[in-house]
Parts: structure tokens; sequence; C-alpha cells
């Protein structure tokens, strides 16, 4: 029979990407992490997943346990909302800062079904960049911060900052239609000497995240349009003024000039909530539990790195 906290287990490790992340996210041994997904293979009597690098990859099988136990999970975090307003009443002011991709895919639909379900909520929103925000965040003049973490240049968090890492997806370099990349199938870093780039402004992390990717790959990047905004940074492509590198979730929104091209290495940035570790309150967790459930519906089209659709749950990973 297979058991809930090898299917929590295997829900992480789908959705982030990697048994080593999984482990960190679970507060948990990757030796156990392991552990969990062998019996869980042998209780389905079929593989679920297979490595890829230094990532997994989900099976056809693991895609649809994957997609089972996401709804699961999905229940759990209900449950937990739920019984969490039996002790306290969502209400009064809710203070949200994000960086502008996460705020357009994830949290509109929150902030409508927080105020649908709890009319006496008063929620704020803000963009701006996570080290303007985290500070805010510390001094209690935000309650949560979503923002973004690179794989190659992971987020710093202070101490009291507890993040919860929502989605993993990968980023593509975007060129113009008439670029001479625009028809490979895919680009080595190295290969991007002379560009002009657009970017988020300097000392974002997406910015330093860009900088610091291609200087380990030698390549210095001249960016010349610095602007927070993924849609905006998009339009400059289209117009050939700029390339630039774009997670996921904001690609759909580019325009038919625009070309998306995968890069060698892989280049993946996760979705993370921050909240003050020691200032949970009613209403923090009932925007924690919708950021979830949203996070779960956008996962389709946020898989981790390699297998397509992919899902699983997100989880505290500090």
């Amino acid at each position: 029979m297979i058991t809930w906290e090898r299917l929590r287990v295997f829900a992480a490790v789908a959705r982030l990407g990697s048994v080593g992340a999984a482990a960190e996210a679970l507060h948990i041994t990757g030796p156990a992490v392991s552990q969990h997904l062998r019996k869980l293979e042998k209780e389905a009597q079929c593989q679920l997943i297979e490595r890829d690098g230094r990532g997994i990859r989900l099976t056809s099988a693991g895609q649809v346990l994957a997609a089972s136990a996401q709804s699961m999970v999905g229940t759990l975090a209900d449950a937990e909302r739920d019984l969490a307003n039996l002790h306290g009443l969502v209400a009064g002011p809710l203070r949200i800062g994000g960086v502008a991709s996460a705020i357009r895919a994830l949290v509109p639909q929150v902030l409508h079904r927080l105020i649908e379900r709890h009319p006496r909520l008063e929620p704020s929103l803000r963009d701006g960049e996570a080290v303007d925000m985290i500070p805010m965040l510390q001094e209690r003049q935000l309650d949560a911060v979503v923002t973004e973490s690179w794989t190659h240049r992971p987020a710093h968090m202070p101490s009291g900052v507890r993040t919860t890492r929502l989605l993993h997806e990968d980023a593509q370099l975007a060129v113009p239609a008439g670029h001479p990349l625009a028809d490979r199938e895919f680009v080595a870093l190295n290969e991007l000497h002379g560009e002009l780039w657009t970017s988020c402004p300097e000392g974002s992390d997406a910015h330093e995240a860009l900088l610091q990717l291609l200087r380990a790959h030698e390549v210095e990047a001249d960016v010349r349009y610095c602007v927070s905004d993924y849609a905006t940074q998009l339009q400059l492509v289209a117009a050939g003024l700029a390339v630039t590198m774009v997670p996921r979730m904001v690609r759909a929104s580019a325009s038919k000039d625009v070309r998306f091209i995968p890069c060698r290495p892989t280049v993946t940035r996760s979705v993370i909530v921050a909240t003050a570790a020691d200032a949970e309150t009613p209403r923090v967790r009932a925007f924690m539990a919708e950021m979830i459930r949203v996070a779960y519906r956008a996962e389709p089209s946020c898989p981790p790195p390699g297998r397509p659709g992919a899902a699983a749950a997100p989880a505290p990973v500090d």
C-alpha cells in the first residue's frame, strides 16, 4: 500500500527537480529521500523517476502519480488552512510585496480568493526587488515577499526570514525573430559575446544572477536597458533592441517577434515566498495556503527541468 509520507516526499522531488532540493525542503537527509523513492517504486510496481545529470526526470508513470500527489497535497493544504482559521480570525491588513513576474502570474488569483473567503481581510500589494523588500519584511512593514532565487546564484536571506519554494522553472534566451540565433535548437552561454542586453535593475537578484552566469562563461554582459518588468523586456527584444533571459512563466506573454532558445547549460530559478519566522498570523497562513494552491495550478506551465508537466508539493526551504 502506498503511504502518505512517501507520496509527500515524491511530490517534493517531482516539483523541485532533485533529491537534494527535496531533502532541503523537507528537512530530512538525501539518503532518506532516496529510500522513500525506492520504497514507493516498489509499492507502485513501476519506475517513477530516472536520473538526469544532477537532477531527475519523471517517467510517464511518475507524471501520473505526481498529478495525484499534487491533488492530495492541495487537499491537505486546504485542511491546514481551515484548521488555522479555527484559532484566529483572518481579518485586517495583509501587506504583500513581490517581483513583477511572480505578482502577475500568481498573486492576483490568490488575493481574489482570499477576499472572497475572508471579507474582512484588507490586502495590499507593491512590486519591487527583494533587496529593498526583505528589510521591510524584517521591520514588519510587509507580511510576505514573493521573490525569486536563481539556481546558480541562490537568494541570500537574513536570519529570521523563512522561505517557502513554490515553483522551479527553466529560463531561456529571448532574441528578436531576425536574430542570427533565432533558429537555433539551443545556444551555449559562452557564445553570447557582443550582445546588447535588457535586464532587471542593477542590484536586483535577476540582474546580478545574469551577470554572474555570463561571467562564469567568460562573457561580459552589455546591459543597456534596465527595467523590472519582464513583459517590457520582451517588448524591447521584439523591437530588435536587445536580448534577455526570461523564466518560463512569463514567456507566454511574448509577441510573435520574439524567439526563445534553451541554454546550455540549462538556467533555472525558483519562485519563493519569504515570511518572518516569528510573525506567522492567521492572515499569513491563509495567504501561504492560497499561494500553494495557485502554484499547483501553474505548475503544468512551469515544470522542473527535464520532464514537462511535473508537479509536487512546495515546502519550507530553510
